[in-house]
């Protein structure tokens, strides 16, 4: 992982054009080649970023370094920077990953032995289903036959929806699943996070734990 730290303008060329001006902040470039601007106010959220597969190509202006970063679509993040306070490299090695608690671990399991929960019909693909910025917590089928990932949380809160929108980014570049559908499960989905999942067409789903176990001790009950 690169850090830099600099007196920078960014401008975004793309879909829609944004301008930020001249000031502080903190560019990270990680080793899937992602690329984002961070300023020392909006906790874990960039100001501007560029998803991975991107290039990064660096040249001299008379302000001095600027960055262009370009996606395969063809947008761009360009990054003029007029005084580099801090540059370093880091390299991190493999992440282990998030270690779910023992209530989303078993609401995954418990949900993945009953898609029938959600839709007369659903089956399953896999459970934690490897992609490059790490596993989707169920893959499967809705009664159409359509690829659905479904992304499992305790609470249902903002950083959940984006986290499935970059898994559903990823998952629909392959021509074997797509096109890929989303589905957000939680015990408790938040107002703000229902609004941006339906906002990028991303079902939620409100799962019920004990009804869930219930199940699951009906299944294996004897008598």
């Amino acid at each position: 992982m690169r850090l830099v730290i600099a007196r920078c303008s960014v401008d975004y060329a793309g879909r829609l054009t944004a301008h930020l001006p001249l000031a502080p902040r903190l560019i990270l470039v990680k080793a899937d080649g992602s690329v984002s601007v961070h300023a020392d106010d909006r906790a874990y959220k960039p100001l501007n970023w560029m998803s991975p597969p991107c290039t990064v190509k660096e040249s001299e202006e008379g302000t001095g370094p600027v960055w262009t970063v370009q996606n395969k679509s063809g947008e761009k993040l360009i990054i003029t920077m007029h005084e580099i306070l801090h540059d370093s490299s880091h390299e991190l090695g493999p992440d282990p990953g998030l270690i779910k608690d023992g209530v989303e671990a078993h609401l995954q399991e418990l949900l993945a032995d009953r898609m029938e929960t959600l839709g007369e019909g659903w089956t399953l693909i896999r459970r934690e289903y490897p992609t490059a910025i790490g596993p989707v917590d169920i893959l499967g089928r809705d009664e159409s036959g359509a690829t659905v990932a479904i992304e499992i949380k305790r609470r249902g809160e903002i950083d959940g929806v984006e986290q499935l929108t970059r898994y559903l980014d990823l998952l629909n570049r392959d021509p074997h699943l797509a096109p890929v559908k989303g589905v957000f499960a939680a015990q408790e989905i938040k107002p703000q996070a229902r609004v941006l999942a339906a906002d990028r067409g991303i079902g939620c789903v409100t799962l019920d734990y004990d009804a869930l176990r219930g199940i699951e001790d009906d299944k294996l009950r004897l008598f």
